[in-house]
């Protein structure tokens, strides 16, 4: 392989880090340790990894460089230079940090980040991936030798700051939890965050809605469509008519979420059986375009049932369903920011979510009451349309404060 062959990918690699936006950072950026010699990074279509990525190439290694490279695994090179040869030439040419986007896109991708980690001891390697990725199959297993993190669509937090809203650190849920008035009248005091909280949970979770405007749930129904035609086939073995039923299985569920399914029914309405529609429920799950709660069990492909489920966020729900349910609106961003966080959530018997099985939340409206979780120890109702809250009652919106 000639430099001059390599030339457009280096061009593309300076070009892609030269323009890449460096006014607001994912909270990911400080989490990760970037030393670590092989590193990944998942995350759902739209979350914003090819950023990511760039963003830290530019601030670590500025904008010429000649130890960095940016490479697009769905590249068109690919098509007929392999990943090795490409990666050889870069490495005896001085390169020693590769990153590696779209990894799902190579054939084997596993056996080849684990060719490059063994064969290249010197090498940094990151690569990210859609959140499709099954890290602990295969031959190549690569689950107990690598960093793992998953990146998340926006908090309602990063929102704000994208905004110019507001710039605030994370908070814990304790803090939440016991000080959540006091907090609230510190951030609201100059900010009408109603408002902006509504705006948020039709566009705010992606951060491509920056870019596409008015044409926003287009672009977020072409990424749902590109999830499941692209990554769920270049992931799993599966057929068209199998990607055309989980299609049809998300907008079912679209329209009836949250709920506790009739499995038995949903497989009966799509003409599939139990095995299969486990596991397009699980690919579902995956790509973060649906969440499953259970009160025990917190991997759906263990259950025959889950006990609630809710659409991955409340974005996807307003592009799928044309007028949402507020009730399913408020408890979808409830999961969704408590689970991207990384915290325990369950759905209990009494109550609507379990956090760490101690501490009972029920979602609702401005005129929710106690009643529901009336004598219940360590129990919080969450509200929707107030900015401030009072005793056990907490403004919904604070809980898009978690990361």
């Amino acid at each position: 392989m000639e430099l001059s062959e390599m030339k457009q990918l280096l061009d593309a690699s300076e070009r892609l880090v030269s323009r890449v936006p460096m006014r607001h950072r994912r909270y990911l950026c400080s989490r990760i340790d970037w030393n670590d010699r092989l590193i990944c990074v998942k995350g759902p279509k739209g979350a914003g990894k090819t950023t990511l990525l760039l963003q830290h190439i530019r601030e670590a290694f500025g904008l010429a460089n000649d130890k960095a490279v940016y490479l697009a695994g769905d590249h068109i090179f690919f098509a007929r230079h392999d990943v090795l040869d490409t990666v050889e030439f870069l490495y005896a040419h001085g390169y020693t940090h590769l990153f590696l986007d779209e990894v799902h896109h190579i054939p084997e991708w596993a056996r080849v980040i684990k060719t490059l980690a063994d064969f290249y001891p010197e090498l940094h390697i990151v690569y990210s991936g859609s959140s499709l990725l099954r890290l602990e199959d295969g031959r190549a297993d690569l689950s107990r030798r690598q960093a793992v993190y998953s990146l998340k669509g926006l908090s309602f937090r990063e929102y704000l700051s994208f905004e110019g809203a507001l710039d605030t650190k994370p908070m814990c849920v304790e803090e939440i939890l016991s000080a959540h008035r006091e907090i609230a009248l510190e951030l609201v005091s100059n900010l009408k965050v109603l408002p902006l909280f509504e705006k948020y949970l039709k566009v705010g979770y992606y951060p491509l809605y920056r870019s596409v405007s008015s044409q926003f749930a287009e672009r977020l129904l072409a990424v749902v469509n590109t999830t499941l035609d692209v990554d769920f086939p270049l992931v799993e073995d599966v057929t068209i008519a199998t990607i055309r039923k989980a299609k049809k299985m998300l907008m079912a569920l679209a329209h009836a979420c949250p709920q506790q399914p009739n499995m038995s029914d949903l497989y009966r309405e799509l003409e599939t059986n139990r095995n299969l529609g486990i596991r397009m429920l699980d690919a579902l799950e995956r790509a973060e375009l649906i969440r499953a709660l259970d009160a025990n069990a917190p991997k759906l492909k263990h259950l025959s049932r889950p006990e609630k489920l809710y659409l991955g966020d409340t974005c996807l729900m307003h592009a799928l369903v044309p007028s949402p349910n507020p009730g399913a609106l408020r408890e979808t961003f409830f999961a969704n920011q408590l689970t991207a966080a990384g915290l325990d959530v369950k759905a209990p018997a009494q109550g609507d979510f379990m956090l760490n099985d101690t501490v009972l939340f029920e979602v609702g409206g401005t005129g929710k009451g106690y009643r529901q979780i009336r004598n219940v120890p360590h129990s919080f109702v969450v509200a929707d349309g107030m900015e401030i809250g009072l005793g056990n009652k907490i403004p919904l919106w604070l809980f898009g404060m978690l990361y």
